[in-house]
């Protein structure tokens, strides 16, 4: 999940998605990079994820892979499909495989504190994203999620003057997640004519539509128009979501506001009536390139902060050109601080 967890030039998701490994462990990487020059070998780093799902992963991924190749690097990527257990399984392989730097995306202490003080105990440079672990020396690349979070929510209070049911959708579990709830929390006590009628969220290897059909069952709960005034989706796949059940079901009176963009996320906005109106977010390519560029640092013994913070940015579908679709790459040209 995110994040994310800021970071832009046009992705080539199919180029990202072939370095995915399905699986973990040694029968899993699939290397990407032109290795180093001069003779000199290439260093291999490890991208352990907790799941690759949506666009925003996609391009995340290939961030990482430009900044390593940049490097004169190879990339393999490991996959544990949202499993935590696997994710340890894989990030023990990276470490017994001897990787010269490993990155983490969004990980928990409970599954992988242990192996990331043994990466530490050998000397191999770990960088984290959007993870909770804690430890001396071990950079946290991570999206500023309380603003995230207030970005997002203060524009719903200012489109809805400060009223109305709202519906959250928010999964627990993961270290951007826990603080965007607690922004949420403080929102609905400053704005305590905003009321919570419903709650859901799961991640899933399908989350977009398993929140699609989650969405469909509240909108049948509440019929009416009126019933529900707003959705506050904490990702972008809880997002697309929701909208494409809020579409189908031609209650567009509904407005959605997310966290997270892609170039996916930016076509749906981007179409008629849409019912998502606003996001905040950190480009995920700019996210996958300082991630990969901070662990090259770490590995040439510079020194580096334990936190490297991305501010976020909202991006308001008014925003937007209504006779052209707009791409991360151009998303500059409409919205000043993106990028940035």
């Amino acid at each position: 999940m995110k994040k994310k967890l800021g970071l832009v030039t046009s992705i080539v998701l199919a180029a990202s998605l072939a370095l995915t490994a399905c699986g973990g462990g040694a029968d899993t990487q699939n290397q990407a990079g032109s290795g180093a020059s001069g003779g000199e070998k290439a260093k291999r780093i490890a991208l352990i994820m907790r799941q690759n799902v949506g666009t925003f992963s996609a391009q995340y991924i290939n961030g990482v892979k430009q900044e390593v190749e940049k490097n004169g690097g190879e990339l393999t990527v490991f996959n544990a499909d949202t499993d935590l257990s696997k994710m340890a399984s894989n990030l023990d392989a990276a470490v017994n495989q001897n990787f010269d730097g490993i990155l983490i995306d969004h990980g928990t202490a409970e599954a992988l504190q242990q192996g990331t003080q043994k990466a530490v105990d050998k000397k191999i440079p770990v960088v984290l994203f959007d993870t909770d672990i804690k430890l001396p020396g071990v950079p946290v690349v991570e999206q500023d999620d309380n603003k995230l979070a207030e970005l997002s929510l203060e524009k719903l209070a200012v489109d809805t003057g400060g009223k109305g049911n709202i519906v959250k959708i928010w999964v627990a579990g993961f270290a951007p997640m826990e603080k965007r709830q607690v922004t949420y929390e403080a929102f609905l006590k400053k704005y305590p004519d905003i009321k919570e009628i419903a709650a859901f969220g799961s991640a899933t290897n399908n989350t977009a539509l398993d929140t699609q059909a989650q969405m469909e069952a509240i909108l049948k709960k509440y019929p009416n128009k009126g019933d529900i005034t707003a959705v506050w989706a904490s990702w972008d796949e809880f997002a697309k979501g929701a909208t494409r059940a809020i579409q189908q079901a031609g209650r567009t009176e509904i407005k959605v506001y997310g966290i997270d963009l892609s170039d996916e996320d930016l076509q749906l906005i981007q179409e008629p009536n849409s019912p998502w109106v606003a996001t905040a977010a950190v480009d995920p390519s700019n996210i996958g390139r300082i991630h990969a560029q901070t662990v090259f640092q770490k590995m040439k013994g510079e020194q580096v902060p334990d936190s490297v913070k991305l501010n976020p940015v909202l991006v308001k579908q008014e925003d937007l050109p209504k006779d052209k679709k707009v791409t991360m790459g151009d998303l500059s040209q409409y919205v000043q601080e993106w990028g940035k």
